[in-house]
């Protein structure tokens, strides 16, 4: 498992806890529901600046969702 597939299993992990769907968190980000299937699939590389809205969609701040990627890379 690499970083970016590591964070997006983080930010699927988060939004499923909010109980939001791609769609809303998309659109809580203003980012395109694609990206956001994207990030979580592993296949993007977000921005600082998208990585900041993503985190503030999801009631948590950037370094927790960076947290929860390090933990999945530990247990591989």
């Amino acid at each position: 498992m690499d970083i970016k597939t590591a964070f997006g299993m983080a930010v699927k992990v988060k939004r499923v806890e909010c109980r939001l769907s791609q769609e809303q968190l998309a659109n809580g980000a203003d980012m395109a529901r694609s990206f956001i299937s994207r990030v979580e699939r592993g296949t993007a590389n977000p921005s600082v600046s998208s990585v900041m809205k993503i985190a503030a969609t999801l009631r948590c701040v950037p370094s927790e969702l960076w947290l929860r990627a390090e933990a999945y890379l530990e247990d591989k």
